[in-house]
């Protein structure tokens, strides 16, 4: 999940969805978040109780393995994303891909309506990922707490990416930057942003999980469409996942749109379909079986006597 966050395009939550522990993730989410609620409310009886039901077992090396992928792998990725920006592209579609396979099986019930559903926000996502601001300069401890609400929300929201939602508000070179340089003011303008993240991140995963709760499939018909509106970040032709050419200011793109030449198309499309096979049989590989242990189960047969 961590090395799905750092790249435009692919959301940690994504990766979530296909190891079948998306709505454990969430539930232990909107724990936490009523803890936060409770400690701010002066309730610490409460909080501690909220608190003793996360399953940290489950949240803790998770979070670990996350904030580790991302100290670790952020330069490795970056450099490939410069230098092999379509093979890297394609790889990443048929990941997605495949996480989309998945998240319709996911449907209880599939009907017209969610195939609606999934048109268009499909659409609207396609053609909202086409904007995309200039980076900001110099931006204030407002702007870091701000970028982490939001960009937060893509770890457990799957199609969108949080670093793409940080290159549409021009943060993506102030943030990566922060974690290169890792000197005192940037020290503070990460711990600010990891504030707003925290905060976004409550207050989104308590809704989210309530949504997901009572409208379980035009949720997951929303996240579908999501996902398929995401292939225009992911299209590896003709700029791959959203060029980075440095963290000083440089615009970054990867909304183009165009067909390849055949010695530029074999490649990402190999790595594609790659991609896409591992991605289904690591679902079919998951206790779950690609679902979610969380999600309820058909009643057993009655006993005869």
């Amino acid at each position: 999940m961590g090395a799905a966050d750092i790249v435009p395009g692919v959301s940690g939550g994504t990766i979530a969805l296909v190891f079948g522990i998306y709505e454990q993730l969430l539930d232990n989410v909107r724990r936490g978040a009523r803890a936060i609620g409770s400690a701010v409310k002066g309730d610490l009886r409460g909080a501690i109780r909220h608190l003793g039901t996360v399953e940290w077992g489950f949240l803790l090396p998770l979070g670990l393995g996350v904030g580790a992928a991302l100290a670790v792998l952020a330069s490795l990725i970056e450099g490939l994303l410069e230098t092999r920006p379509e093979e890297m592209a394609g790889l990443f579609f048929g990941l997605v891909a495949g996480s989309i396979v998945v998240a319709w099986l996911l449907l209880r019930d599939r009907t017209s309506s969610d195939l609606l559903v999934i048109a268009a926000v499909g659409a609207v996502t396609f053609v909202l990922l086409g904007f995309q601001s200039g980076p900001v300069g110099d931006p204030s401890p407002i702007a870091f707490f701000g970028a982490g609400a939001i960009a937060i929300c893509a770890m457990i929201l799957p199609g969108i990416s949080g670093s793409f939602l940080l290159l549409m508000m021009g943060m993506y070179a102030a943030v990566l930057g922060a974690v290169h340089d890792r000197e005192a003011s940037d020290l503070v303008s990460l711990g600010v942003f990891l504030l707003g993240a925290t905060v976004g991140l409550a207050l989104f995963s308590t809704g989210l999980g309530w949504l997901l709760d009572r409208y379980h499939n035009r949720v997951l018909a929303v996240l579908i469409g999501l996902m398929i509106g995401s292939f225009r970040v992911l299209w590896p032709w003709p700029n791959g996942v959203g060029i980075i050419s440095d963290v000083e200011g440089e615009s970054i793109s990867g909304t183009g749109l165009d067909w390849p030449s055949t010695d530029r198309l074999w490649l990402p499309l190999i790595l594609g379909v790659v991609a896409f096979a591992v991605v289904v049989a690591t679902t079919r590989l998951t206790p779950s079986g690609g679902g979610d242990r969380n999600r309820p189960s058909a009643p057993a047969p009655a006993r005869r006597r």
